[in-house]
């Protein structure tokens, strides 16, 4: 296996006197698409956050490409080219699919907006990630559907040559067709050599476009494994026992987290 993109090694969380993350080992693969599973209260959010710079690390390691990286806030995990697509997307309705695209980080060519070579770019990104569904770039948000605005969501987030790429829940709420849509782009993200981590509760999206997958349980890792080695039920096992079979953590946990 290549050297992960990203590893956190051992890191540890606690909010007051309840300990959320323990020793917690978790990588992030070149062209591979890492599942991140758990129940609610399992710690998946948590270990989004401390990886997105939003929470700090009580203790443990935060590798990028092999290297510990000084990591203080979002700024910096977006400067390593991590970039992170929540389930609320974070979109304007109000504006256009290129003005989404550049928020907060225009071209200018001063003293204006360079609107076209942002318009160029972000068709450039779409037509890179063969999204087809979109007319014109130029669409208001507000008039896509559901896929449509996860597909815009992700081609930002991929827009500024990032190498890793989290994904929270992207097909909660889709229908078929458009689950579809969205499964075929995190499975062409991958291939073009990113790191994806996919967090989700749908087992079937989970075992269509994942390579590995990571079970939490109560804050733990309850498994770190390929996703041919392991079934359906014994993930289903793992996320509500915390043990499947030859997986899982070798006690259960008596401590409770959120």
């Amino acid at each position: 296996m290549t050297e992960p993109l990203l590893e956190l090694r051992g890191v540890n969380k606690s909010f007051g006197v309840v300990h959320v993350l323990h020793d917690v080992d978790f990588a992030v693969y070149p062209g591979q698409v890492t599942a991140l599973v758990g129940d609610n209260g399992a710690g998946k959010s948590t270990l989004v956050k401390v990886i997105a710079g939003i929470y700090g690390r009580d203790s443990g390691d935060y590798l990028f490409e092999g290297k510990p990286a000084n990591v203080h806030g979002p700024r910096d995990v977006a400067g390593l080219g991590i970039e992170v697509v929540y389930q609320d997307l974070a979109l304007c309705d109000n504006l256009d699919i290129v003005q989404n695209m550049f928020l907060g980080r225009e071209l200018r060519r001063w003293p204006v907006l360079d609107e076209a070579q942002m318009e160029a770019k972000a068709r450039e990104t779409l037509a890179s990630l063969s999204v087809r569904t979109v007319k014109s770039v130029r669409q208001p948000v507000a008039s896509l559907s559901g896929g449509q605005r996860q597909t815009v969501a992700i081609a930002k987030a991929v827009l500024w040559n990032s190498k890793i790429v989290l994904l929270d829940e992207p097909t909660a709420a889709l229908g078929v067709a458009q689950t579809r849509q969205v499964l075929d782009l995190v499975r062409r993200l991958a291939d073009r050599g990113l790191g994806v981590v996919l967090i989700s509760h749908n087992m079937t999206d989970v075992f269509e476009v994942a390579d590995r997958i990571t079970a939490l349980y109560l804050g733990r890792v309850a498994a770190d494994v390929p996703a041919s080695e392991v079934s359906h039920r014994e993930v289903v096992e793992l996320i509500t026992a915390g043990r499947s079979e030859s997986h899982g953590i070798a006690e259960s946990p008596t401590s409770a987290t959120i």
